[in-house]
């Protein structure tokens, strides 16, 4: 075991701090990446400030981040994948049983014996697993995903969650060249979804209650832009789309949206609001509508995505930061001014 620069939240009130974290040898499987990168979530603000305590109670002391971009500093006497100097990235998860349905199905998120990266039992050291806000992270090799050497490190990051969010249930409702897509939201999810829809070929349009917004979401590829505040914009696409990725976590109001799906559309939520969204029966009812939800992808799903973004040069857009903004950026995330992702510079440490 050896100690590692990290920052941490020592309670769901106090902002985050410099401290040491242990982490462990490397065992055979293991890779040891020296981190250069990692992206902040708003899922960290959430787990930092303890406001998913009903599903999932945060214990102290935490050290946030699973967007972790780094080189790979040694390996196992196991591993294969990887050796010294790879760029490597690691996600939500960092361990899962291999034995149940979901992981032989390559859904290791939905494991129910998953680990996430942080904040979850460590059976290595005890206590809890410690993210991406740290000098250095060691991760079985399984967990471990290689990235493509052209893509920025600082911009590629955010990959490892917004990026596999929004690539993997458009992937799963075969979204394509001739199909109409609407994404709910430009933030840190909606973006990197208007860039895959638009990459996969579909004709993309943006609904958003930001006016000013419609100038980003044409250069990031959308087609169209809504205001969805605007009864008369809404009323001219009703009935007219195949898919929908609704990647707001605020509440809002879900039918004005299904009313716009097409006979068998689809509206799959990647945003997770704190209030349950009330739907009426009528609006799936009348077109076999329907609602999905989906959390990040498997790991092979997740290299693919990672490939994906290699071969057509797709990366967030980030405002790279320092480790001393982290509490900064948490205000800031929270009053949605960030375009669209902030990235750490880990060398800050």
């Amino acid at each position: 075991m050896h100690q590692a620069k990290a920052w941490a939240a020592t309670s769901a009130t106090s902002p985050l701090a410099a401290t040491t974290i242990p982490r462990r040898e490397p065992l055979a499987t293991d890779v040891e990446i020296d981190i250069l990168f990692c992206g902040v979530c708003h899922s960290d603000l959430h787990m930092v400030r303890n406001e998913w305590s009903d599903a999932m109670a945060t214990t102290y002391p935490l050290v946030p981040g699973h967007e972790i971009l780094g080189r790979v500093k040694s390996t196992g006497d196991a591993v294969t994948k990887f050796k010294t100097g790879d760029l490597v990235g690691v996600g939500c998860l960092v361990d899962s049983d291999g034995t149940c349905d979901a992981c032989k199905a390559g859904f290791e998120q939905f494991c129910p014996n998953g680990v996430f990266t942080y904040g979850a039992p460590d059976k290595h050291l005890g206590g809890t697993t410690h993210g991406g806000y740290s000098a250095s992270v060691v991760v079985d090799e399984r967990f471990v995903l290689r990235v493509p050497d052209n893509l920025d490190p600082a911009a590629a990051a955010p990959l490892l969650c917004a990026g596999i969010t929004t690539y993997s249930p458009l992937r799963h409702w075969k979204v394509g060249e001739g199909q109409k897509v609407g994404v709910i939201g430009l933030g840190g999810l909606g973006h990197m979804g208007v860039k895959f829809a638009k990459a996969f070929g579909a004709h993309v349009v943006v609904f958003t209650t930001s006016p000013h917004k419609k100038e980003d979401a044409l250069r990031l590829g959308a087609h169209e832009v809504v205001v969805s505040t605007n009864a008369a914009e809404m009323e001219k696409h009703a009935g007219s789309f195949d898919f929908i990725l609704d990647t707001v976590s605020a509440d809002h109001d879900i039918n004005a949206y299904l009313a716009l799906l097409k006979i068998h559309g689809n509206l799959t939520l990647v945003g997770a609001p704190s209030k349950p969204l009330a739907v009426k029966a009528f609006a799936l009812l009348m077109g076999r509508h329907s609602i999905s939800g989906s959390n990040i992808g498997g790991i092979a799903e997740t290299q693919e995505m990672l490939d994906f973004c290699g071969e057509h040069g797709i990366t967030a857009d980030v405002e790279v930061i320092p480790m001393e903004r982290i509490n900064e950026a948490y205000e800031r995330l929270l009053a949605s001014d960030v375009k669209y992702r902030f990235s750490i510079d880990m060398s800050t440490l």
